[in-house]
């Protein structure tokens, strides 16, 4: 115990039991225990400069409780902590301040662990993982060589945001209003060479395995609207200009394609250039750079104005030989379906302001219950205006119509996703560095010979300057490949990150079959596995340590394996997951991605990485509105552990409301929850430092106590498994003070009391467990067991009315009859008045509860 503790002496209190746990390991997990294990896990947090504020914790002290209730009741409790933190911000404070972001990232860390520890979380420290840490993430790009391997992996030119007055690409966070956020200069889509996951190969498994998780609905719905799968039909249109071949478009509403007025092409299009009418030149090459400034989310914003450019060519409608003209308009998405669509203004919103805007024709060709309504008009009915198919319901019509132009070979029945495929590369200097050269073609297939397990089944390409690049994978023994030291962590000014700028790093001779390499500035070593080869020059993304972390938690010293068969067999994936619901759709889509790859190739045992999802709220300032530094409003946690303790913060943080709600934080709200500890201390221990008097084993309890006491066992314990954790301290509160009122308390009472506070307010519970006299930890103590017997009651409040009016209640024999209830009921001095010379009409019963008498 803490010494000279006579008062509720948090200062002296806490750190006492911080050091005593963590000197003890006492919450280290075994991999090999017999008990039931339970794995329990926090979205791992990003080590930022500015550290914890309030809103951290909330998630973090939930786990923590569940993990330490779960130790009480027998479980082998797996609860680790780690860090997310390679990325952008670790790199831009390196630009400010030429300040290496391993130095900063990890003064960082180390301020987050030093918060943390100070809030008494019952971390098992010993696994604790960094996501830059060479021995982490050596695996992640282990992991990366399995995507490549089997062709989920592949490069691209893809757009990204480039200044050109910076001369470097920029995050879109970068981007505001179309402008570089520092400096203000304008800034464009350039295409550049990016690395690309195919998580589209999964899509389907994505979105059926949602039925298998216990999520909350509403982030199954965003991952369902993000995977986005709609059926249709792909359909060719004819050009008019005969040699350019044919225009494919996706729609859902095939029976639609009478009212199809105008097409529309993404600015981005291969055919937009020889589509384009030479009189239209110069209006599309004009639009086309407009749109090249815009985000995707501006362009698809339904609440802007439309704006587009004609072709100046044709389209013939497949279903009635119609010429159609073919538009440009940054609404259309080259990454959605084929990049082009059938505009049908009567029928969707979108195409009816564009139309409207542009005086284009609008044909109704879908009718409700027969007759035309409002346009546009987007439900069910039956086809007007389309030939042959007139009076049919549109669900046939659709089906007909993609059946006759299957004939033709215009059409096939097919499933789109609005999900894309994964733009997996940075061009920036701390991420993981990608495990691939570049050579030739030539030294690409000398390698293939020796190492064809390692290689994807079409190669990985691309060109430039009329060379064709071969990417080849580093041999597994090769990793970790760390990152080369800079003189400057500023972009290239080209495009690709500063690693391009390490010659000795980026030019060398590779040995293929181990991956051994030495600078190209130095001859060729003798052998005849040396080649030339040029480094991979993105980074991944943050997103890729965090897509597995949970994995590593298992078995964080294996250098054999991310973690050994065993450990992936005995924990499995966390039975809990909590984090922020800002995380619903990427973090979790892309872990699901990579879990399922490991699955397929039999590393993991499970299917779906996270069974058991709950998102947290948010702490909002005590204005209402967002914690930010902007505004002012941030609490640090370390202010409130000065003021009134760890225990006060974890107690209060879990008493504003639901763990799921949106709460402002209230400065004054937690003086009373320290009151409450501090009740509970004087309710141990006396003025003089000894143990409360009152606490004798003679004490004669009321059987009222008794009965609270197993009420509040059972009540706390299916609260704490529930996550309604302010009802659960709640019920406590009503507990304490029904012991503040007894005259005697006996050790066993008290101790039980402990016991359900020590997952909430452990360093309290510790301390006076101690003082009780108890040898070990709180903690080591089984969760109390509450009699079900104790929780039986002889007597029960009935309500009695009169006419439906309230006139009275009392205490009655649970198993009352109603004729004895009705006597009571006249033999109550404020009911009786009521009733007395009344005729009775009826009486209703619920025994229990209520006694309604109708009278005259």
């Amino acid at each position: 115990m803490a010494t000279n503790c006579t008062d509720y002496d948090f200062r002296q209190i806490e750190p006492h039991w911080q050091t005593f746990w963590e000197q003890n390991q006492s919450f280290r997990a075994e991999n090999n225990s017999p008990k039931p294990k339970y794995y329990v896990l926090d979205m791992f947090p990003y080590p930022s400069g500015a550290g914890l504020h309030i809103g951290h914790p909330e998630g973090y002290t939930a786990t923590d409780i569940i993990a330490r209730y779960k130790r009480a009741k027998g479980f082998n409790v797996l609860h680790p902590i780690g860090w997310d933190a390679f990325g952008l911000p670790a790199e831009q404070h390196a630009v400010k301040t030429g300040t290496h972001p391993a130095s900063n990232t990890q003064n960082n860390i180390k301020n987050f662990r030093r918060q943390i520890k100070a809030l008494g979380f019952s971390y098992d420290w010993s696994r604790e993982i960094d996501t830059t840490d060479p021995k982490y993430f050596r695996w992640t790009q282990w992991i990366f060589l399995q995507l490549f391997q089997r062709g989920l992996a592949y490069v691209d030119e893809r757009p990204v945001w480039w200044c050109p007055e910076l001369r470097t690409v920029l995050a879109n966070e970068e981007v505001v209003d179309g402008k570089s956020e520092v400096g203000g200069f304008p800034v464009e889509r350039r295409n550049l060479r990016q690395w690309v996951l195919r998580i589209t190969a999964y899509a389907e498994r994505l979105l059926a395995d949602l039925k298998d998780v216990d999520w909350p609905e509403s982030t199954k719905r965003m991952q369902e609207a993000w995977i986005g799968r709609s059926e249709g039909a792909e359909i060719l249109f004819d050009l008019e200009d005969k040699t350019l071949g044919q225009l494919k478009i996706f729609t859902t509403r095939p029976d639609t394609l009478f009212g199809c007025t105008y097409m529309v092409l993404a600015p981005e299009h291969p055919l937009v250039a020889a589509l384009t009418a030479p009189e239209q030149r110069a209006a599309v090459d004009a639009y086309q750079k407009r749109a090249s400034a815009k985000s995707d989310l501006e362009r698809t914003d339904l609440a802007k104005d439309k704006s587009g450019v004609f072709s100046g060519s044709y389209a013939i409608n497949p279903v009635n030989g119609a010429r159609v003209p073919i538009w440009i308009a940054d609404y259309v998405l080259m990454g959605y379906g084929t990049g082009a669509i059938m505009a049908v203004p009567a029928h969707d919103e979108r195409d009816f302001e564009f139309a409207t805007q542009f005086s284009l024709p609008v044909i109704p060709v879908i009718a409700s219950a027969g007759e035309e309504t409002n346009l546009p008009y987007v439900g069910d009915g039956t086809l007007i205006n389309s030939g042959a198919y007139n009076g049919l319901p549109w669900s046939e019509a659709k089906q007909r119509i993609t059946a006759a132009l299957a004939k033709e070979d215009r059409a096939a029945a097919t499933v789109n996703y609005k999900l894309r495929d994964w733009l997996f590369s940075r061009q920036r200097y701390w991420g993981e560095p990608f495990p691939i050269v570049w050579v030739s073609e030539a030294d690409y297939h000398r390698a293939a010979s020796a190492r064809a397990g390692d290689l994807p089944p079409t190669p990985v390409t691309f060109s430039s300057e009329g060379v064709t690049h071969y990417a080849l994978p580093l041999p597994a023994t090769a990793l970790p490949l760390a990152l080369p030291e800079v003189e400057s962590y500023l972009p290239s000014g080209t495009g690709e990150s500063p690693l391009a700028n390490v010659t000795p790093w980026l030019e060398i001779w590779l040995d293929y079959t181990s991956g051994a390499a030495v600078p190209a500035s130095e001859p060729k070593p003798a052998g005849a596995t040396w080649i030339r080869a040029r480094r991979e020059t993105n980074t991944m993304p943050q997103w890729a340590g965090s897509c597995w972390y949970y994995l590593r938690f298992l078995d964080p010293d294996n250098d054999q394996a991310l973690a050994s068969p065993a450990a992936l067999a005995y924990w499995g994936v966390p039975d809990l997951y909590v984090g922020g619901a800002e995380h619903a759709v990427l973090h979790l889509l892309y872990a699901r991605f990579w879990h399922k790859v490991l699955f397929d190739l039999g590393v993991v045992p499970q299917s779906e990485p996270f069974t058991k999802l709950f998102h947290q709220g948010i702490i909002l300032g005590e204005d209402g509105e967002k914690m930010s530094k902007s505004r002012g409003n941030v609490v640090s946690p370390d202010t409130i552990i000065a003021s009134h303790g760890t225990d006060s913060l974890r107690l209060y943080l879990m008493f504003l409301g639901p763990l799921e709600a949106m709460k402002p934080w209230n400065a004054r709200g937690i003086e009373g929850v320290h009151r409450f500890l501090q009740k509970i201390w004087r309710e141990c221990i006396a003025e003089n430092g000894a143990l409360n008097p009152k606490i004798t084993s003679a004490a004669e309890e009321a059987p009222e106590l008794q009965k609270l006491l197993h009420e509040t066992i059972k009540k706390v314990g299916e609260d704490i498994e529930a996550l309604r954790f302010n009802t659960a301290i709640s019920q406590l509160m009503i507990f304490v003070n029904a012991v503040h009122k007894a005259p005697q308390i006996r050790p066993e009472t008290m101790a039980a009391l402990l016991q359900l506070l020590a997952p909430l307010a452990p360093h309290l519970a510790e301390e006076l467990w101690a003082r009780l006299g108890h040898m070990g930890s709180v903690m080591a103590a089984p969760w109390p067991a509450f009699d079900p017997a104790k929780l039986v009651t002889s007597e029960v409040k009935l309500v009695f009315q009169v006419n439906g009016k309230f006139r009275g209640d009392q205490l009655v024999p649970v198993d009352i009859s109603e004729a004895e209830a009705l006597a009571a009921a006249h033999a109550h001095p404020k009911v009786a008045p009521f009733l007395t010379g009344k005729t009775v009409r009826r009486i209703v019963f619920v025994p229990r509860k209520i006694l309604n008498i109708v009278v005259d």
